[in-house]
């Protein structure tokens, strides 16, 4: 009888703990910014099974404006690959977001070149803090898709 509840007992207090802290792991509100540089994921394909086959997938990165009141300009979208290789500059001068307003780049299916570990760095800037933007990629393919989000990494002051 007693080892029948052996493993019962660590399941359920992970448990517990997961329901008091609840929130505790929930994404925190962003403070405000007047700038940043932020680093995106971004997969141009990912392995599946055993031999590590390849499935080729076409990636969006979007940029979003969050702010309701204040625009943004967007100062350099850089693509590297996953050595950490500067493929493409997209942005050959900045571009200003208006408030809520959104922008795309696509690396396009048949694009190889960044790998596994691809990413792009995206800086933006605006003369008021602000919410900053929401950054992500969305990797689409025959048999998968899915989401990234960007990561800080260096906030203006």
């Amino acid at each position: 009888m007693v080892k029948k509840y052996r493993l019962a007992y660590p399941i359920l207090l992970i448990g517990l703990l997961l329901c008091v802290r609840g929130t505790g792991f929930a994404q925190q509100a962003p403070g405000l910014s007047k700038g940043q540089k932020v680093y995106v994921p971004a997969y141009s394909h990912i392995y599946t099974g055993n031999r590590q086959i390849p499935t080729f997938l076409t990636v969006t990165l979007s940029i979003r404006n969050t702010d309701i009141s204040h625009g943004i300009e967007v100062v350099s979208v850089d693509y590297y690959n996953t050595k950490g290789t500067l493929l493409k500059k997209y942005l050959p001068s900045p571009i200003s977001l208006k408030p809520l307003e959104s922008i795309r780049y696509v690396v396009d299916y048949d694009d190889k070149a960044g790998g596994a570990g691809a990413n792009f760095i995206v800086e933006w800037r605006s003369e008021n803090p602000i919410n900053p933007p929401i950054m992500e990629t969305i990797m689409i393919g025959s048999r998968s898709s899915f989401t990234s989000r960007g990561q800080v990494l260096i906030p203006f002051k």
